[in-house]
């Protein structure tokens, strides 16, 4: 595995919003390069030429690595203009699995070429973690969000309908077994190599609720830094459900925070979102 210095990786975190840093003056811009996945939640419906909703999975476009490049400079253009808030980190986060399309690490790459000042981040639903590691050590990517939305199997057979790995189609428990596998075993190689992690949690009342707090310390055990609880959306087989309310949100985050640190202020980011957190960018006054 390739070698990393960890007190460095945490130095150029520090103007992360999403992991500490000041979300007023650091902004991020999510580049959506990879629009496959391999797993099917429950709760996603993935749009590619969405401009009216603002959550996970959607973009008004997919973008080749090489547009992805050039939506970094006119971001950073942008916000140089406004002499305040500048642009500090660049994500990928979708729409689908990054890790789950090859061109996540070709952007990376072209990336790191024209900005090297920048923080990297990924965020992943953890499936093909494990074997990602050295790649994404190599693409210097410092900051790393996974989403593990169940602790234990069967309530992951609620959530997810299935998985694809090595050429399987798996589901029930069983998909669901293989991807806390490898949810868990990523998550303590990245915390071990280095870099910062972030668990992503969407609580589900009457479906995950009852093992948020203990999926807490079993991350925390692994090596996570920080953890983001997010109410559930009700889109696709959770459409119909209440999500659950700011005073439900409120407690369940005070009780997690006793062991994890918590991310408050995420607004469930577009997979192209652009600025600052809750205040993005109009990507079309860019002309991107």
């Amino acid at each position: 595995m390739a070698s990393t210095c960890p007190m460095m990786k945490f130095k150029q975190q520090s103007d992360h919003p999403c992991f500490g840093g000041d979300h007023n003056k650091a902004g991020r811009v999510h580049l959506p390069v990879a629009p496959g996945c391999n797993i099917k939640c429950g709760f996603c419906e993935r749009k590619y030429d969405c401009v009216n909703e603002s959550r996970p999975g959607v973009t008004s476009k997919v973008l080749t690595p090489e547009q992805g490049v050039r939506r970094v400079e006119l971001v950073k253009q942008h916000m140089d203009k406004q002499s305040g808030p500048s642009l500090k980190v660049v994500g990928i986060a979708g729409p689908g699995d990054p890790l789950a399309n090859p061109k996540t690490f070709a952007t990376f790459q072209l990336v790191r070429e024209a900005f090297p000042d920048m923080t990297l981040c990924l965020s992943t639903n953890g499936l093909r973690l494990p074997e990602a590691i050295d790649d994404i050590i190599a693409a210097n990517v410092t900051s790393l969000t996974v989403t593990i939305n169940a602790l234990t199997p069967e309530t992951g057979a609620k959530v997810y309908e299935w998985i694809r790995y090595k050429g399987k189609k798996l589901s029930g428990v069983e998909g669901a077994e293989q991807l806390l596998h490898n949810q868990f075993t990523g998550l303590k190689l990245a915390a071990a190599a280095g870099l910062m992690v972030k668990v992503n949690h969407v609580y589900i009342p009457g479906i995950n609720d009852h093992e948020t707090i203990d999926l807490a310390v079993k991350v925390r055990s692994l090596g996570a830094t920080m953890m983001n609880i997010t109410p559930i959306i009700p889109v696709g087989q959770f459409k119909d459900i209440e999500p659950p309310s700011e005073v439900t949100m409120d407690l369940v985050r005070n009780q997690a925070e006793l062991i994890l640190s918590q991310a408050r202020h995420c607004k469930q980011c577009r997979a192209d979102a652009a600025g600052l957190i809750g205040k993005d960018i109009d990507l079309e006054l860019l002309n991107g």
